[in-house]
């Protein structure tokens, strides 16, 4: 009973670092279409007059975000996507058969989910970072109207920006709940192989024990065999 609760435990939360993967991974894509590839993480620019005459401004590019930025944060998206599914269907499977991993792939487990709690952190801090560099550039830190509103001015970037300020809200909840998910998964991973090492001590003291218990019926054997010889 023990061992089917915390595979499920562990099914729930694959489940759910699946489904927050999808959430991160969907405003990603949507985003650099919108943008035609150009990513706004750290992207530098400014707010200039079009001409004297016309107080109109008009938002300046000075240079645009790494590409790299928004494309490693939409790969680490989808290999979580892909990796909890298939860890969700494994530890399925697994529940239904009452099957549990060896040590050894539990331990093969735990080394890869604490490698995407890693690159999930990287991204999550790469997007979290690189969008407020991008907000603090448009509402020129602060002085500028709300961040949320400015996707609903045309900053005349020949791109469509109506919706990046919610894309990348919803991008940093899924990536930050995801990474939260994942740590959470590879804690349990932790105490499964904890769990497993344990239970081959218990092994093998019990058959150091169990050996130790024939050795000596063996002896009293051949004792019992001099002594009747003896007489």
């Amino acid at each position: 009973m023990a061992l089917d609760n915390f595979l499920f435990a562990q099914c729930i939360l694959y489940f759910l670092a699946f489904l927050f993967g999808f959430i991160a991974v969907v405003p990603l894509s949507e985003n650099g279409d919108d943008f035609q590839g150009k990513c706004l993480l750290y992207t530098r620019g400014m707010w200039q007059n079009e001409n004297i005459t016309v107080e109109k401004q008009r938002f300046i590019v000075e240079e645009w975000g790494p590409e790299s930025a928004c494309r490693f944060s939409t790969f680490v998206g989808i290999v979580s996507l892909i990796v909890s599914a298939v860890q969700a269907w494994r530890i399925l499977f697994y529940l239904c058969k009452g099957h549990d991993d060896s040590f050894f792939y539990a331990f093969v487990n735990l080394l890869a989910s604490s490698f995407v709690v890693f690159v999930i952190f990287v991204a999550s801090s790469i997007v979290s970072v690189g969008f407020n560099m991008w907000c603090d550039a448009i509402t020129e830190n602060g002085s500028m109207p709300n961040r949320s509103e400015l996707q609903d001015t045309d900053l005349e970037l020949q791109l469509d920006n109506s919706s990046f300020y919610d894309q990348f809200a919803i991008a940093q909840f899924g990536l930050w709940a995801a990474w939260l998910t994942w740590l959470g998964i590879t804690i349990l991973s932790f105490l499964k192989v904890y769990h497993n090492y344990r239970q081959e001590d218990l092994l093998d003291s019990l058959i150091h024990e169990k050996e130790l218990l024939l050795g000596r019926s063996s002896r009293r054997g051949s004792d019992l065999d001099d002594k009747s010889g003896m007489i």
